[in-house]
């Protein structure tokens, strides 16, 4: 089962889909990636169904759609390579039975992010010293002492 619970942003939630559908554009609005992304979901196997169209050809995205576009967009932000994304939504497509090899490939995506996270915490610690050594030297008048590069 597809489940997203998006934070109310003030735009239209996926769940307020039309049951014709909504268009490119829309869906691009409403999910914050462009006509473009949407079109390269689409070839690169990322989407777990086809995109329903119009009889004139339009593509027309559901409310299924929508959230699904917003796992990969946060399965990418999170750097999640598109060959990842690719994997998950074949397993999805795929039907029951491959659940234990998703959830292994979601801990193993999870724990990488974790790692970042970490890594990125670290580096914080850093800013965060300089920041304090500046604040410092600015309100004890001694600005000049702070280190600076001297060329030859």
């Amino acid at each position: 089962m597809l489940e997203v619970k998006p934070k109310s942003s003030g735009k239209p939630r996926s769940q307020d889909v039309p049951p014709e559908g909504v268009t490119i554009a829309e869906a691009a609005r409403r999910t914050g990636v462009s006509a473009h992304t949407l079109r390269y979901y689409e070839r690169a196997g990322l989407v777990v169904s086809p995109v329903d169209r119009t009889a004139g050809g339009r593509r027309r995205y559901g409310r299924l759609d929508l959230k699904w576009i917003i796992i990969c967009t946060k399965l990418r932000a999170t750097g999640m390579p598109i060959k990842g994304i690719r994997r998950y939504a074949e397993l999805v497509a795929a039907g029951p039975g491959n659940e234990d090899e998703r959830l292994e490939l979601l801990e193993a995506h999870r724990a990488e992010v974790v790692a970042r996270l970490k890594e990125i915490q670290e580096n914080l610690k850093i800013i965060d010293h300089k920041i304090d050594v500046y604040r410092g030297s600015l309100a004890a008048g001694e600005a000049d002492r702070l280190w600076a590069p001297v060329r030859d």
